[in-house]
């Protein structure tokens, strides 16, 4: 097992690079579905160092449930760094199930209440809430539902409304919340994974700008209804949708001005992988790399220590 158990900790480095990169260079989609993608397998990945380290952590514990033969000198000398690693492994992982679990129960309760807060309106696919705060978020579970109050319509012109239903239509229909959500937690079990969740929350957003500008047919349409939907809500206070707080909102989402002039100059390309003759392309590589190793090296330390305590368990 040796040394390789502790590269999924700090392999997460690696996409570092890739983030802001991904954010400027690829399609909306491709760097939504590919910065996911490594958050996952790399928090993933080191949850599992975690557990590994713990076993060992937890064999030298008196009184541990563990067969006697898990804490022999022979087992120790095989896993090396246990008498530190493997102690400290116990309270951390423990705080990553904490936290991850105290994330994903947030995320139901705020769905509930905002689902509670609807059940007087007709269960149309679009809730027009009457609030003096303007606010729109696309609310998921079921078919999903696009949350949006008077205020906000009441200052957009028609052809800015049909950009706003657009921009929610897609957060629901691409399933963002979920990207996002994975995110999130793959943060929480690895700090060193932050700046990719601050990536993925604005690719999200520019993701469902540009299906909106497909769907309007209009790139600066989308732009102008962001734009004054973003002059309206400093205005709103904190008072607001309950629940609404929970979800991503039209134009409070990734920074309003990035998204405006991203809207405002050519359409992304399209390409599904960037070249590796660019500078993005060398960065997604190297995350790609680094997520391979971090998983091959989990991998390799679970059967080693796998076939470690068999070997040490008495029959």
């Amino acid at each position: 097992m040796g040394i390789f158990v502790f590269l999924p900790l700090v392999l997460p480095l690696t996409a570092w690079p890739v983030a802001r990169l991904a954010e400027q260079r690829l399609h909306p989609r491709t760097a939504t579905r590919l910065l996911s993608g490594v958050a996952g397998v790399l928090a993933l990945c080191s949850t599992l160092c975690l557990a590994l380290l713990m076993v060992v952590g937890t064999a030298q514990l008196p009184g541990n449930p563990l067969p006697d033969g898990w804490s022999d000198p022979e087992v120790r000398a095989a896993v090396p760094y246990d008498e530190v690693a493997g102690k400290a492994a116990i309270p951390a992982l423990i705080a990553v199930v904490a936290v991850c679990a105290a994330t994903a129960r947030r995320h139901v309760r705020v769905r509930r209440r905002a689902e509670r807060a609807l059940r007087g309106l007709p269960p149309t696919p679009v809730a027009v809430v009457a609030d003096p705060v303007p606010y729109a978020f696309a609310l998921p579970g079921g078919r999903g539902r696009i949350v949006v109050s008077t205020a906000l319509l009441d200052g957009l012109e028609p052809a800015e409304r049909r950009a706003l239903f657009a921009h929610e239509r897609a957060h629901l229909a691409c399933r963002h919340h979920r990207f996002v959500l994975t995110v999130q937690l793959a943060a929480r079990a690895n700090p060193f994974l932050r700046p990719l969740l601050t990536a993925v929350t604005y690719t999200t957003e520019r993701w469902a700008d540009e299906e909106a500008a497909t769907a309007v047919g209009s790139r600066r349409t989308v732009a102008l209804a962001i734009g004054r939907s973003a002059l309206l809500a400093p205005a709103a206070g904190s008072a607001g949708f309950p629940g609404g707080a929970g979800f991503a909102g039209f134009a409070v989402a990734g920074p309003v001005p990035r998204r405006v002039a991203a809207l405002l100059a050519p359409a992304p390309a399209g390409a599904v992988w960037p070249s590796v003759f660019t500078t993005v392309g060398l960065a997604a590589w190297a995350a790609a790399v680094g997520t391979t190793a971090s998983a091959f090296s989990s991998a390799n330390s679970a059967v080693t220590l796998f076939l470690i305590l068999r070997a040490a368990t008495p029959m």
